[in-house]
């Protein structure tokens, strides 16, 4: 794989069951790459290592007076300089697209990871952790995959010159064959600590992210109750105890660096030490010495590969940990990877039905849902939506999925639920860009932006955008919207992404709260908008105002996990007690003060409570 070739057109289906588990598998797919960066690294390094036996060929010439053996050795230099060039050229054009191939590999599995997900990843991981991985975790990833084959390169390197030393001066070859792996071994038992302690400053780095995610989101909200300072105290303290692990680690490898110096130092002032004395015996000739000496020295080079490595090592084994628990989210039951003719399967179409709850949405009816745990009621959303997941790293099982047509979403191609039923959640989500390529996305076509746009009750945002409107035609379909929305309302945000989804035109659409951000005249419109272009089609809506749920063809109460009333909603407020205290927001001695009058209430004492509430 080159660069100009990605993205890839399958990224294949990562091993995630642990850390390194995840580093071989990537290294296992990218094998021509390594196998290629290898070949160039051992030109590369063996060019380094044979320039001592050049220079010791000339010195010896020099001291025997041969022109011939002068000539011959300065052409072996000139050889040996040409392989180190093209060697050093290659190897970093190889490397550097292994680090590259390697990370949008990782990149290109989280956004699959992502679109596969939607939102119910980040209610299995932190945003900030995901953030995390596809940024600074993916560039460690690199570059271990990267440093491997030079670190390949280094060791087979380092068998080849002493292997070669001693058979070109055994006396001191034989030192050197001994002394390289002692330096080679020697930072082993530090490693240990220093991977632990690298653990513990990626691990607090990635905390100090979270929170600053965290907090840049809800920034808007920390500024309306004054909360700037305590988040901003909170992010000082996690940023010092990140600076504090840093120090740490950061002194564990400068020791390893000093022991990588002290020990190849004390490895060569022995080889000179000893190789003087042979020299002085005559057992050793001048240019041998000068040969091995040189040897020695160039080692260093590649001994500090082994240093490298290890430093690569425990720098992407936290971050692929990360990177395998994010990736083996998983649907239920489809796996990701399948056949793509399993994509074109034909969109069920009935009943929406939720097994662990008991909900049932009749097709074509305008169904409500009342829940009185906005938690429980997103992730029954999502489920509807066949977003449920399985963590593969913990073996948590996710709720049975929903059916649709009596078939299991999570059983679908991803595609294929993706078509059939749309999730809308309670914070949607508006990327920048003009409000034309907001509403430009996949739909049935039957939907026009102008119909849509009408539904949601969008002319105070459409008029907004206009006067907003960078050019002369005054077009709100050209205004560029800012990133997340941010230039607009939270209401006007809500109305956008309400019709946004209404283009869409799905088989079953799913909306969470979709006007808890508008005031009650405009919901009403939005509810009878709604509910008039979504004729014919199942549209299931989590509520717990009046307007809307008034508006519903059928109104399900959930409670404690399961269905527990189903009707309308003037009757369900009439007769049961629990869906009225949601929905009127009655505290107990007030349901206790109200019960007998219900009992006894008619339609005009009913729409007095609905407008109340």
């Amino acid at each position: 794989m080159q660069i100009r070739d990605l993205p890839y057109p399958d990224p294949g289906v990562p091993d995630v069951r642990s850390g390194p588990r995840f580093l071989y598998w990537l290294g296992r797919n990218q094998l021509g790459g390594q196998l290629k960066s290898l070949s160039w690294g051992l030109l590369h390094q063996c060019g380094v290592a044979g320039l001592p036996l050049g220079v010791g060929l000339a010195v010896q010439a020099v001291v025997d007076r041969s022109g011939s053996r002068l000539a011959l050795a300065a052409g072996l230099i000139a050889l040996l300089g040409v392989a180190v060039a093209l060697g050093d050229t290659m190897l970093h054009r190889t490397a550097v697209t292994n680090w590259i191939t390697a990370a949008a590999r990782v990149q290109q599995l989280l956004a699959r990871k992502t679109a596969e997900l939607g939102s119910a990843l980040t209610r299995r991981v932190a945003a900030g952790e995901v953030v995390a991985v596809s940024t600074g975790d993916v560039e460690k990833i690199g570059w271990f995959v990267e440093a491997l084959s030079r670190f390949a390169a280094a060791a087979l390197t380092l068998v080849v010159v002493c292997v070669g030393l001693m058979v070109y001066q055994p006396a001191l070859g034989i030192v050197v064959a001994i002394g390289v792996p002692v330096l080679a071994l020697s930072v082993l038992p530090l490693l240990p600590k220093a991977t632990r302690r690298a653990d513990a400053q990626r691990e607090k780095a990635g905390k100090a992210t979270e929170l600053a995610s965290d907090t840049v989101a809800g920034l808007r909200v920390l500024r309306g109750i004054g909360g700037e300072d305590l988040f901003l105290g909170r992010y000082r303290s996690a940023s010092q105890e990140v600076r504090k692990a840093a120090v740490r680690s950061a002194r564990m490898w400068a020791l390893i660096s000093a022991v990588q110096v002290l020990l190849p130092g004390l490895l060569l002032i022995t080889v000179v030490l000893y190789g003087a004395k042979l020299t002085l015996d005559g057992r050793v000739a001048v240019g041998e010495l000068v040969t091995v000496y040189s040897a020695v020295t160039l080692l260093l080079y590649p001994l500090r590969h082994f240093e490298e490595i290890a430093m690569a090592y425990s720098f992407s084994r936290p971050s692929a940990k990360r990177a395998a628990r994010v990736l083996g989210l998983e649907r239920t039951a489809y796996a990701p990877g399948a056949p793509e003719a399993s994509a074109v399967e034909e969109t069920p179409a009935g009943d929406l039905y939720d097994p662990a709850t008991g909900l049932l949405a009749p097709a074509g009816r305008f169904t409500a849902v009342v829940c009185g745990d906005p938690d429980l009621a997103g992730e029954l959303a999502e489920r509807l939506g066949g977003h449920a997941t399985t963590d593969t790293a913990t073996g948590e099982k996710a709720p049975p999925s929903a059916l649709l047509g009596g078939v299991a979403l999570d059983d679908l191609p991803l595609i294929t639920a993706r078509s059939a039923v749309l999730v809308q959640d309670k914070d949607p989500v508006l990327l920048s860009g003009t409000l034309s390529e907001l509403l430009d996305v996949p739909a049935s076509g039957n939907v026009a932006a102008a119909d849509a746009l009408d539904a949601a009750q969008c002319d105070d945002v459409l008029a907004a955008l206009a006067q907003a409107s960078a050019d002369s035609t005054d077009d709100p379909m050209r205004t560029r919207i800012t990133e997340r929305g941010r230039s607009l309302s939270g209401g006007q945000r809500q109305r956008l992404a309400l019709a946004r989804s209404l283009v869409t035109d799905p088989e079953v659409l799913v909306l969470d709260e979709p006007t808890s951000a508008v005031d009650s005249h405009t919901e009403a419109r939005v509810a009878a908008g709604v509910k008039r272009l979504r004729t014919g089609r199942t549209t299931v809506v989590f509520a717990s105002s009046p307007l809307l749920l008034d508006r519903a063809d059928r109104v399900v109460l959930v409670h404690e996990g399961a269905v527990a009333a189903v009707g309308v909603h003037r009757e369900l407020l009439h007769t049961d007690p629990r869906y009225r205290a949601v929905v009127t927001r009655e505290t107990d001695d007030e349901m206790a003060e109200v019960a007998p009058v219900m009992e006894q209430a008619d339609v005009p004492v009913l729409e007095e409570i609905e407008e109340s509430a």
